[in-house]
């Protein structure tokens, strides 16, 4: 790689790998592998970044080797990894209620197929739009929609999720003004 690219590279990844790794770790619950999964990669983008740095979207392009190079490692993996509701012990403020809804949220999450955690990590947590998770999946944009839905449908089944998950209520009648429809226009 020229020096000139070198440098675009190094400006891309001191940008870039904050969101890279919190990407991976949604896509693989485990803080150790996302930072593999990151640091593969931009192994990856490295030795491409000609092609990856003349793209209009290098970001989609860098997440769809990202997914990609997940899909390849879960299809590759002979021991399961279970996320555990167990954190370390560790000093500081008791954040306990967020930790064990996030564990919650993140065991849920590894519940679901690799496609549909993709799609659903990439369209809500990352806030990306349809077409974007479409061209980083390298799918049709009704794929997306059919993934998300899906499984937004399997965790709002799950049943450890089920304390986090708002119920909605229909008003009451004496919570609400009921007013008699005019008979007359107004003037």
């Amino acid at each position: 790689m020229r020096s000139h690219g070198e440098e675009e590279f190094r400006a891309f990844v001191a940008e870039r790998r904050t969101a890279l790794v919190r990407t991976a770790y949604l896509l693989c619950g485990d803080r150790d592998e996302a930072e593999d999964l990151a640091q593969v990669t931009l192994t990856k983008t490295y030795t491409s970044w000609a092609r990856v740095a003349s793209v209009e979207n290098p970001d989609a392009y860098v997440r769809r080797i990202m997914v990609n190079t997940n899909l390849s490692r879960v299809r590759r993996r002979r021991v399961t990894h279970f996320l555990t509701d167990r954190l370390p012990e560790r000093a500081g403020p008791d954040s306990t209620g967020g930790v064990a809804e996030r564990s919650v949220l993140m065991a849920a999450l590894a519940r679901l197929p690799a496609g549909r955690r993709a799609a659903v990590v990439l369209r809500y947590w990352e806030d990306r739009s349809e077409s974007e998770v479409a061209q980083i999946l390298g799918c049709a944009v009704g794929t997306v929609r059919s993934q998300t839905f899906k499984g937004l449908a399997q965790l709002r089944k799950d049943p450890q999720l089920a304390d986090l998950i708002p119920r909605q209520t229909e008003p009451s009648t004496s919570d609400t003004e009921v007013r008699p429809w005019p008979t007359t226009a107004p003037h």
